[in-house]
């Protein structure tokens, strides 16, 4: 991946130490699934899940102090709250089919149903992937750090060496 590499030891310096923070634990990733089945609401989190109050409580609180959820009354009921995805909720939906393809391929032999499809034809999503800028697929190997101040500027090329 190049010859620059991240600065390993400093944490501050990139995003994922800050999203294990609030989406590293089972639970919360559990709790944003049933949010993307359409669950809203404290009891049905609870029986969907089979997780126990007091972490449900506290994983919910999580997610919406970090503005992955956010808490609305419910219209049928004011009384009762309502959780929804918001859209930094929502923007975690490829990370979370990534981890899920992930598990299908080298968790054992996960027969799904259902299946999550493509809704205009109904056949199996593709798996998700890296794309650059401009759309194409790309690979690790497509892959490099550079300062960012380099950003945007292409490599320099070694000059052709005079044949002998």
């Amino acid at each position: 991946m190049g010859e620059l590499r991240e600065p390993l030891r400093d944490l501050c310096e990139c995003g994922l130490p800050q999203a294990l923070e609030v989406m590293g634990e089972r639970w919360s990733f559990m709790i944003l699934r049933a949010s993307f089945n359409g669950v809203h609401h404290f009891e049905e989190f609870l029986s969907e899940l089979g997780i126990a109050r007091n972490i449900l409580s506290n994983r919910l609180a999580k997610l919406v102090d970090h503005g992955i959820l956010r808490r609305e009354p419910c219209p049928e009921d004011r009384r009762k709250i309502e959780y929804r995805l918001t859209e930094k909720g929502l923007d975690l939906l490829p990370a979370m089919l990534a981890l899920r393809q992930w598990g299908q391929k080298y968790g054992g032999e996960v027969i799904e149903n259902p299946v999550l499809v493509d809704e205009r034809d109904r056949l199996p999503i593709g798996p998700v992937t890296i794309t650059a800028h401009d759309g194409r697929v790309i690979d690790k190997h497509d892959l490099c750090f550079v300062d960012k101040s380099r950003v945007g500027i292409a490599p320099e090329v070694p000059p052709l060496r005079a044949r002998a």
